[in-house]
């Protein structure tokens, strides 16, 4: 397998690489943790979709991240069909800290120094802990901070808001010098560091960094130390500092609590579909975890400069390398495989539920439940895709239709692919290329979609479909028993859309699946209904 450090990649260096990878007895899976968002370029002008092209040709299986720009839709990156995208998801384990705090020098004796006699409210706290979020791992000092609230300590150019926010250059140097301060973000968890760069260009002692709920700790290693909580707890400090003369607070050392397996979250802060450059194709593929990975780190290339040898990450680019592992094992179970063979076996298995039959959710303003522009086809389960059943496999013959489908010219595709090429355009290509997901982005009345599988499962098979339709469409499927035998090993099959509304609608989920006993093929299912003569009176 090879890895590279992609992010320092780009245009012809980029190609280079990847060209100098594919030897057929040297690599079997790239692993590229890169790629620039929205606006995509198109499939033959972007170097990691031609480079990833060659290599798939080869029998080479590329995985790429789907980005870092979630919780937004249209945001994947990465999105041409031979790639093997994978998004980004918590699975189990938090770091968790505790935040002792005291009022107890306004409401009578305490060990914590009283820094006034004036007379001050008696808030109803005394001695709270509170849990947040953080990689901190200093010694248990026993030594209190004093607390206060950014918006409190503005300097004199800044106004409170940003203070509030501890923006960069917003805090009073004198005033925070020493001190616990308490930042709230309402926007995106990833300003989290410019708030501890703020914190620590002061002097300030810590940051306590209250945003939307979210399990990534990964900027909150290092120093000053950096706890996350949510805006409820946030308020209740914030509370805690308006009705006490003199808070204070301290950090303990982060304990790492895992549980009980339960349902994956999607990370909030990975890119969703749909696909902004061919919504016919469902991007991302799977998803993986994500969400505070121990992964090594080379102290010769830390963009931190730290001489730590494993750093606490979050990102696709964590996620990508799980598949990229679990890619690798399988292509050494099933050595003749093709790259759209195994990413089948994998994105076919992949679970939606927990062992107590909840749902993936996705972490977002608000939270809700996943669905395939999350996902792709699920959650990873790489011991189902061993033995997947039946597979849905693609020649690179099929990828040069689907980019003549696309409607990019002969000159184009043939500089991409290296020979000429003639096209026979049709634009019904798009959605028949046999990848393990449909999705149909402009259903005015009814489509047909065709399907082929591959049985690698029991020689004498018969699998039987089950059909989980989108809300608002009916889905039938021809033929709908599939019977494998020694001399009938491939069969396709099609599958008969039509919507049951006249609405210009939202997109509506659903699944296929082939059931033989043994096996549950699944293949999302992903549907807009629109109207075909919505502009016919105008």
């Amino acid at each position: 397998m090879t890895v590279w450090e992609t992010s320092h990649l780009v245009g012809e260096e980029y190609v280079k690489k990847e060209k100098s990878s594919i030897a057929p007895t040297v690599t079997d899976v790239l692993s590229a943790s890169l790629g620039s968002p929205p606006p995509l370029p198109s499939y033959v002008e972007d170097v990691v979709s031609i480079g990833s092209f060659h290599a798939v040709a080869k029998g080479i299986s590329v995985i790429c991240s789907a980005g870092n720009s979630g919780s937004y839709p249209q945001t994947v990156i990465n999105s041409a069909p031979w790639i093997f995208t994978v998004a980004a998801a918590l699975l189990i384990g938090l770091f968790l800290l505790r935040l002792p705090w005291e009022t107890s020098n306004c409401c009578g004796t305490s060990s914590v120094p009283s820094f006034s006699n004036e007379i001050c409210a008696c808030f109803l706290f005394d001695m709270i802990d509170t849990m947040g979020q953080a990689l901190y791992t200093g010694m248990n000092t026993n030594k209190f901070y004093p607390l206060v609230y950014g918006g409190d300590i503005a300097s004199i150019d800044a106004d409170e808001d940003s203070a509030g926010n501890c923006d960069s250059g917003t805090l009073n140097d004198t005033l925070a010098r020493g001190k616990m301060i308490l930042c709230f973000q309402s926007r995106t968890q990833r300003l989290a560091i410019t708030a501890i760069r703020t914190v620590m260009n002061v002097k300030g002692a810590g940051l306590i960094f209250a945003q939307f709920p979210s399990k990534d700790v990964s900027l909150s290693s290092g120093s000053p130390p950096c706890v996350q909580v949510d805006f409820a707890i946030g308020t209740y400090l914030l509370t805690y500092i308006g009705a006490t003369r003199n808070p204070v607070v301290k950090f303990n050392p982060t304990k790492t609590q895992v549980g009980q397996q339960i349902s994956p979250e999607v990370a909030f802060f990975s890119s969703r579909g749909p696909n902004s450059l061919s919504p016919s194709i469902l991007k991302p593929d799977i998803t993986a975890p994500g969400v505070n990975i121990l992964a090594s780190w080379s102290p010769a290339r830390s963009p931190s400069k730290s001489p730590d040898t494993f750093k606490i990450e979050s990102g696709t680019s964590m996620s990508c390398p799980h598949i990229s592992g679990i890619v690798a094992l399988l292509k050494a179970i099933h050595p003749t495989w093709s790259p759209a063979a195994i990413k089948s076996a994998l994105v076919t298995t992949a679970s939606l539920k927990d062992e107590y039959a909840q749902s993936i959710v996705a972490e977002g303003a608000p939270h809700k439940q996943a669905d395939p522009f999350d996902y792709g086809g699920g959650h990873v389960d790489p011991n189902k895709a061993i033995s997947p059943g039946l597979i849905y496999d693609i020649e690179s013959s099929d990828y040069i239709r689907f980019l003549c489908s696309m409607g990019y010219n002969n000159t184009a595709i043939s500089l991409m692919a290296g020979t000429k090429i003639t096209c026979q355009k049709s634009t019904k290509f798009i959605v028949n290329l046999n990848l393990p997901s449909i999705t149909i982005h402009e259903l005015k009345q009814n489509m047909t979609v065709s399907r082929r599988v591959t049985n690698v499962g029991l020689v004498n098979s018969v699998y039987v479909a089950r059909v989980q339709a989108p809300a608002g469409v009916s889905v039938k499927v021809k033929p709908s028993v599939l019977s494998f035998n020694s001399t009938v090993k491939k069969l396709e099959f099609k599958v008969i859309f039509c919507s049951l509304l006249r609405v210009q609608g939202r997109f509506s989920f659903g699944n296929l699946l082939w059931e033989d006993g043994l096996h549950v093929v699944r293949i999302p299912l992903v549907v807009r209904t629109v109207l075909d003569d919505l502009y016919a009176d105008a």
